[in-house]
């Protein structure tokens, strides 16, 4: 038995090959959105965070209906699913709740690693991806051989032959039209919903399935300020009816509580309606639940076995989160306690089932635990949106030991690097001097060159910076979760020592002009400085304590006029993410609602000392 009129699918593709664009047509050219009504542009990026940025954090579902001319009156659940890799769990368990997906491929830059990682997931499901070749319309497009690339792939990733004959549409989502020729008519996006109703298959349900005892497989988790834990999944069997109490199973089948359900919320347009009842195959919302979390069924209390469920995939990089101890603390934020800062952690990992939050040894501390950088740059950013003043870690990989070797096993990635010709021997120098391994290099043409490197995951912490350097800003790099290796050894971490005040107050213009010549600065004339912050990178690899607060000495000869003719250098203003990066294990970043300041974790000069003496020994 199955539901004719019901289609489920996920966009997926590598960031930024335009998802959310296409997502935002489908709605409008469907009329789940009038087409006077003022929409955002990327109406399903709703946090602030993903709108600056630009990517998709969080899956989102939404659901348009649609006349076919073939089948009649459809309705279709969309999943708009995230592109980085850092995000790439979640894309995983989507997979298992839908029947089909549309897989973006920019028509230019052709397939990137995260297009390799979601449709190996995919064809590992089963599912038989509908291939869209976007952004066809631009200039450098070249669709044939993206085709080609992306055949290739199917094929490397054991493709079987179902799945190998996908069909391919060319479109463009900003323009909102897709067409099965390159040369079609480009009017519309017709096509696409013709072959999304054709090609995937409406929800497999078991004979009967609406009188059996209800059951929900929870494939996401987000927190809500007034319905609290929502948890979303495909519906197995079953009819969840708000008002019944039912369990939470995990997946080992174990009780993990009994709630009774306050909302079934279906997905229509852009909004989430209450409703009082939903059919197998659909795709709902559930609230009231407090302990159930992502990959529990939940089902009737006469239910004993749990529904099959994709594993969550292991943290790879963990940052201690303390409370901001430094001198400046709590001028700019007012959540500065630790007690709040570990109940907003905690509340995090509540949410987001791919960051682990533990306690440290001193109590004060938190280690948090996630897939990237990005992943814990966006929760700290979030943090610092909401008031709280932290003091952050420099991340490093977790490792474990191996049961059957005994081998130190660390996270490998694969980082596919598009760069000008010109550049690739500084990347490829700098690279395999942090223990990558080059297994690709092939011209891409246009004077570019795609380089194929695999290596530590604790080899790229605060690379990024230096590779734009190299590149001159022109260089592209992408990296996803490979495996995990044997420990690869010691990698020499930053080369350049940094400058620490000796002092605190306001820095001087005077001051800085002179301790230019000794380094690049961070901070400009005015900025609060204190002793034991860093305000600049040392042109040398110790670490240097400078004055910044030391005026011009004033004489008859010496107006304090001329002090304005002093020019400085504008400083290098680090990101949240390139200031975890850069610092090393001795240093924290202080991150208030105003600013990102760098500081040593012992701000005394003779700390410090005995602490690097203490390491020595050790």
């Amino acid at each position: 038995m199955t539901t004719p009129a019901l289609r489920n699918i996920a966009i997926i593709a590598h960031v930024d090959h335009g998802k959310t664009t296409l997502v935002d047509e489908l709605l409008r050219q469907s009329g789940a959105v009038a087409a006077h009504s003022d929409m955002a542009e990327r109406a399903m990026d709703s946090n602030d965070i993903e709108r600056e940025r630009g990517i998709t954090i969080l899956a989102k579902c939404t659901s348009v209906e649609w006349e076919s001319p073939s089948e009649g009156p459809m309705r279709l659940n969309i999943i708009d699913t995230p592109g980085h890799a850092d995000f790439g769990g979640e894309v995983e368990r989507i997979l298992s709740m839908v029947d089909g997906c549309l897989l973006l491929v920019d028509a230019e830059e052709g397939p990137m690693p995260q297009t390799k990682f979601v449709l190996s997931k995919a064809l590992a499901l089963g599912l038989k991806p509908i291939v869209v070749l976007n952004k066809v319309d631009r200039p450098n497009a070249e669709p044939d051989r993206v085709l080609d690339e992306v055949f290739d792939l199917f094929a490397s990733l054991g493709a079987n032959e179902d799945q190998l004959d996908f069909p391919a549409l060319y479109a463009s989502g900003k323009e909102g039209w897709a067409d099965t020729e390159l040369e079609g008519a480009r009017e519309d996006l017709k096509p696409l919903f013709e072959t999304v109703v054709k090609h995937v298959p409406s929800p497999p349900i078991e004979e009967g399935a609406a009188e059996q005892p209800f059951r929900i497989l929870a494939t996401t988790l987000e927190a809500d300020p007034f319905l609290g834990r929502i948890l979303t999944g495909r519906i197995v069997s079953g009819r969840p009816q708000p008002g019944l109490t039912y369990k939470a199973l995990s997946v080992d089948g174990k009780l993990i509580e009994q709630a009774r359900m306050t909302k079934v919320l279906a997905f229509r347009g852009l909004k989430r309606q209450p409703v009082d009842t939903a059919e197998p195959g659909d795709i709902v919302a559930i609230a009231g639940f407090q302990k159930a979390t992502v990959s529990h069924t939940i089902c009737d209390t006469s239910v004993t076995k749990p529904l099959e469920a994709q594993p969550v995939d292991p943290p790879t990089l963990s940052i201690t989160i303390s409370a901001n101890d430094s001198p400046l603390a709590g001028r700019e934020g007012d959540k500065v306690q630790s007690r709040v800062i570990r109940e907003r952690l905690l509340r995090q990992a509540e949410g987001d089932v791919a960051i682990r939050v533990t306690e440290t040894e001193n109590k004060d501390a938190y280690e948090v635990a996630g897939r990237g950088e990005l992943q814990l740059g966006v929760l700290i950013e979030n943090m610092r949106r909401e008031g709280f003043e932290l003091a952050v870690s420099r991340p490093r990989v977790l490792t474990f030991t191996d049961e059957e070797t005994g081998q130190l096993m660390e996270p490998m990635e694969e980082i596919v690097i598009d760069v000008d010709d010109d550049y690739s021997g500084a990347v490829i120098e700098k690279l395999t001097q942090r223990k990558c391994e080059l297994k690709e290099m092939k011209p891409t043409g246009g004077g570019k060159t795609r380089l194929v490197l695999h290596g530590p995951a604790r080899a790229l912490i605060g690379y990024h910076g230096e590779f734009l350097t190299d590149t001159r800003g022109t260089g592209v790099m992408n990296r996803s979760f490979l495996e995990h290796g044997p420990h690869k050894g010691k990698i020499e971490g930053r080369r350049n020592g940094v400058l620490i005040s000796n002092g605190q107050g306001d820095a001087v213009p005077f001051a800085l002009w002179n301790l230019e010549e000794r380094g690049v600065m961070f901070i400009s004339p005015g900025e609060k400085v204190y002793l034991g912050m860093i305000i600049g990178e040392n042109a040398k690899p110790d670490d240097l304590d400078v004055n910044p607060l030391k005026a011009k000495q004033l004489t008859n000869m010496r107006a304090s006029g001329k002090d304005e003719a002093v020019r400085l250098t504008t400083p290098r203003r680090l990101s949240l993410e390139q200031a975890i990066a850069y610092i090393d294990d001795d240093e924290l970043v202080e991150v208030t609602p105003q600013n990102i300041r760098l500081r040593k974790r012992e701000l005394e000069p003779h700390m410090r000392k005995k602490r690097a003496k203490d390491k020595e020994n050790a």
